[in-house]
């Protein structure tokens, strides 16, 4: 049980493909507290029928046997615990067991330790459960591979490979490890990583990550991860990570447990103390040891810890880690979401659709000045830029500066490249702004402060970006787009989308700032790429990172991370949390209600012991059940978003420029 109650429990961890695989019991007849509580509920019954068969000494001695067979699962941790200086819930139902077998009621302290097995094993079959579902993940790794060694095709175990290996990959069959394709096209199947149903196009160069599986023709992939270090396995062991950190939720009730335990053994001493002044001691004593069992805070203790352990685990096989009870906690609460618009909203695969020279330079000296100094920068605008342009030499003394753009010397020339404002558009700022208001960045390129050109890069929308935006609404939930880029083309793009409210050309120190502002006392989340808008992941109350698989820095800079690219998880997992806070709340509710009702029943000899540990038992069951909810994933409704009011020109394909005039789409 959890730490209040009966110590903790060593979590298993997920060290890699190699990690142990057993994460619990398979079936619930395996779990050792529930063969015992059956045991001893058998022992129980046979004493009874005993006694009412006339031989109540044998009976007595079956039930007193069915008492000790019930405390075996939870006596000896209880002593472990004493001896660390421990005192939990244990320490309570063992003090009662003792007592009530001292006290001649054998029968009430078989019940308990019969009950409260059963709730035990419960409890630890759930968690089991669970976890099991989520080191499933791991099982997407085949037993074996196909490598090619020397020319020669051998089949091994994903142990080992090594880097550089050449794995083989047939249709059908699933990577192994990481690696990248060396020969081959195909389609990737990743649903059971990423949660999305859309097979991926993939070819040389292309990413394959470990239990992808080959929907195409044979490829080769040369082997970039150990199995051990793939980025499945580090999956699983972030999030077996992730379910042991706590929520304020968790916190809150650890912080009523702790206390509560020895406060209640202090009551149940006053109890007995003060009782046997004005009374029998005896009766005084019993009522006592059933404050004991009345108040023990168990089902306090393990309400939003196994709420948390199903929750995270059920988020990970859906496409989403969320990194422990705080972030899950907080998700839960989150009323306004604020998102980048590179690579979040948008597809993150940016073309250059306009190139305009200024007079005196033609098409490719704009591209390969800008190319040169783009040529090692990993920015998406750079990936197009290049992609357009012949190979070029990279300019020297390459400078960023954050917000605007590059400078740096290309050719024995001063070169500056960046957004309309840094760059005076001069000439070409009528179709600079032509551009922009049909959704395209717009780039300057300068030469020894003289004008070159312009070239117009656009990054399509996400096809799902409206209708997860009207998924948001329904829940209740305001939007807004922060971005580097210009207003025409956030504005535009924002329209699409569905999004009223844009703040544009802000540097990552602004949207940090004003993550800040739109706070206005209601928790915010802040959706990003997990690099360039750290800042702004950090500053929110819940950082989400878009596209994390794969990716250490998205994964360790977000509260939660989003492994696919199909934006439709954010409603999704916003969904989950909240409804996963709610049965946290309601466990913690639960929990006390049955405390507060108990402890006065119990004080003033209402209810015995038998009764008080099945209603208190019982109640424990229910809240395991209900935390086991958390695990629960609702698909979220078909939606047909409102027709947003887009500039008819943002539908419209841009066309390369070469003469220097507009583009037909403007």
């Amino acid at each position: 049980m959890a730490e209040a109650c009966c110590g903790p429990q060593e979590a298993p961890k997920a060290t890699g493909a190699d990690a142990e695989p057993d994460v619990g019991p398979q079936a619930i007849w395996q779990v050792r507290e529930l063969q015992l509580a059956l045991v001893a509920g058998v022992l129980l019954g046979v004493g009874w029928g005993l006694s009412l068969a006339g031989y109540d000494r044998v009976g007595t001695w079956v039930q007193l046997a069915s008492a000790v067979a019930g405390a075996a699962t939870f006596v000896p941790g209880t002593l472990r615990g004493l001896t660390r200086g421990r005192v939990g819930v244990g320490t309570l139902m063992t003090i009662a067991a003792i007592g009530a077998v001292a006290l001649g009621q054998i029968t009430e302290a078989a019940m308990l330790g019969v009950l409260f097995s059963i709730a035990e094993g419960l409890e630890h079959y759930a968690i089991a459960r669970t976890r099991r579902g989520l080191r499933a993940l791991l099982g997407l790794v085949p037993p074996t591979a196909s490598v090619l060694r020397e020319g020669v095709e051998v089949t091994l175990s994903p142990e080992d490979l090594r880097v550089g290996d050449r794995m083989v990959l047939r249709p059908g069959e699933r990577a192994a490890t990481d690696g990248v394709i060396r020969a081959g096209n195909t389609s990737l199947d990743l649903s059971a990583i990423t949660g999305e149903s859309v097979p991926v196009e993939a070819g040389i160069g292309d990413t394959v990550h470990a239990g992808a599986i080959n929907g195409g023709g044979a490829i080769e992939v040369e082997v970039t991860a150990l199995a051990s270090d793939s980025s499945l396995a580090r999956i699983v062991h972030i999030v077996e990570e992730a379910q042991e950190r706590k929520g304020s939720g968790q916190r809150l009730a650890d912080r009523i447990a702790r206390p509560l335990v020895p406060a209640i053994m202090v009551l149940a001493a006053l109890i007995a103390g003060l009782g046997a002044l004005f009374g029998d001691p005896l009766v005084w004593l019993e009522r006592a040891l059933v404050v004991l069992v009345a108040a023990s805070p168990c089902a306090l203790a393990i309400s939003v810890p196994l709420t948390v352990v199903a929750a995270v685990g059920a988020a990970s096989r859906h496409g989403a880690l969320v990194k422990g009870g705080a972030a899950l906690e907080e998700l839960g609460r989150i009323r306004t979401v604020a998102l980048d618009k590179t690579g979040t909203l948008t597809r993150n695969t940016p073309q250059v659709v306009a190139v305009i020279p200024a007079d005196g330079t033609n098409r490719e000296q704009v591209l390969s000045t800008a190319a040169a100094l783009e040529a090692r920068s990993e920015h998406p605008l750079a990936r197009a830029i290049l992609a357009a342009a012949t190979t070029p030499r990279p300019a020297d003394d390459v400078t960023a500066i954050a917000g605007h753009g590059l400078e740096g010397t290309h050719q024995g020339h001063k070169t500056r490249l960046g957004k309309p404002g840094w760059i005076s558009p001069g000439p070409l700022a009528g179709q600079v702004e032509q551009l922009q208001a049909a959704g395209a960045t717009v780039v300057l390129i300068e030469r020894d402060n003289t004008l070159l050109g312009a070239i117009a890069v656009r990054d399509e929308l996400r096809p799902e970006a409206a209708e997860v935006i009207t998924h948001l609404r329904r829940l209740d939930i305001d939007t807004a787009m922060l971005t580097g880029d210009n207003t025409r083309t956030a504005t535009a793009l924002a329209d699409a989308a569905g999004i009223t409210t844009v703040h544009s050309e802000l540097l990552p120190e602004d949207k940090a700032a004003l993550v800040t502002t739109l706070r206005r006392g209601r928790p915010i989340a802040m959706v990003g790429d997990g690099v360039n808008d750290a800042p702004a992941l950090a500053t929110a109350d819940v950082g989400i990172a878009m596209g994390a698989m794969g990716t250490d820095v998205a994964i360790e800079t977000a509260d939660v991370a989003l492994m696919g690219h199909d934006l439709r998880h954010l409603p999704q997992v916003l969904s989950h949390a909240r409804h996963a806070r709610r049965v946290m709340l309601q466990n913690v509710a639960l929990s006390m209600a049955i405390i507060g009702v108990l402890i006065p029943l119990a004080a003033t000899g209402a209810l015995g012991l038998a009764t008080v540990v099945l209603v208190h038992e019982l109640a424990e069951v229910l809240v395991i059940g209900n935390a086991i909810r958390a695990a629960r994933t609702t698909p979220l409704p078909d939606v047909t978003p409102a027709a947003p009011s887009v500039p008819a020109v943002l539908a419209l394909p841009l066309a390369d420029n070469t003469k220097g005039g507009c583009c037909d789409a403007c």
